[in-house]
């Protein structure tokens, strides 16, 4: 069991972007379940099943052919409090929505957690695979690059791959094998950097840097472009950035403009009065209407 904070929603903070649906996450809508399978510092591999408790806790069933002993317990228990973001204080952000009528159902009810992997390289990966193309061509990718590179335990379950797995590899195998098109060298580029230490990304979500710096950092790595950084600033817990997509964009015009498309300055400057919380309050504008159409507020 993962006790949680105050204000918590499990299958809101599940359904908060499309990570839950990307391997090695899969999900049960019907019985509102969240898969996820894990690798441990000793490399053994878990599944772990994931589900809301009526006391707001979340339930775990962790399963896997090795002795899961208090380490080994421990670790799941802080692998899963990293993707659901439990020790993330959200405190001030939910001061700052109760400021705002528009934004009160954001509080009320419990939104606001976006689901993240448990290392930043799974979520630049994944980031990469959603740039220019189709949901069902990122989920794909997922699926290649986990069946392909990913740690495969006793029970026939596959990790995210390890940098340095995909770092063996070669752009032709990604493009074919893969199916990663014109992301295969950025992602190997990617790989290579990470594992060969000249490019510390797990540091992103510790660094005392300031967020315009470390954004600046993550157009670094080729293929993360300001719609990929400002999304990873996101799921690294810095939300001062939009990271506009043509989605997105189509939202807010939907939303905003009666249709007619503008500048990204003219968008950037409607939220620029909500200060550090902007990119979050507009992605959760943006995709309040899934929260309509799957929850009561």
């Amino acid at each position: 069991m993962l006790r949680t904070v105050p204000g918590f929603d499990f299958w809101r903070t599940v359904l908060s972007h499309g990570w839950y649906a990307l391997s090695p996450f899969s999900y049960d809508a019907v019985l509102r379940q969240l898969s996820r399978v894990l690798e441990l510092g000793d490399g053994t591999v878990v599944h772990t099943l994931l589900r809301g408790m009526p006391d707001k806790s979340v339930g775990v069933t962790a399963t896997s052919s090795s002795t899961l002993n208090a380490d080994r317990r421990r670790e799941v228990e802080r692998q899963l409090r990293t993707c659901l973001r439990l020790d993330e204080d959200f405190s001030d952000f939910y001061a700052e929505t109760r400021r705002h009528p528009h934004y009160r159902w954001i509080s009320r009810s419990g939104a606001g957690r976006m689901l993240r992997s448990p290392t930043v390289f799974e979520d630049a990966v994944k980031m990469i695979c959603t740039t220019n193309c189709t949901w069902a061509l990122t989920t794909l990718m997922a699926e290649n690059l986990v069946r392909r590179f990913g740690t495969v335990g006793d029970t026939g379950y596959r990790t995210f791959p390890h940098p340095e797995a995909i770092a063996r590899s070669t752009e032709a195998v990604l493009r074919t094998q893969c199916k990663t098109g014109y992301r295969s060298p950025f992602l190997l580029d990617l790989a290579r950097r990470v594992a060969d230490g000249t490019l510390d990304v797990e540091s992103w979500r510790t660094t005392d840097a300031p967020t315009e710096e470390l954004y600046r950092h993550m157009h670094t790595a080729k293929g993360i472009g300001p719609y990929a950084a400002g999304n990873l600033l996101k799921l690294v817990g810095r939300y001062e950035y939009l990271g506009l997509d043509s989605w997105v964009r189509a939202r807010y015009y939907k939303l905003h403009t009666g249709g007619r498309r503008v500048k990204d300055s003219t968008i950037e400057k409607r939220y620029t009065p909500y200060g550090r919380w902007r990119g979050l309050l507009f992605w959760l504008e943006m995709t309040q209407y899934w929260h309509d159409d799957k929850f009561t507020v």
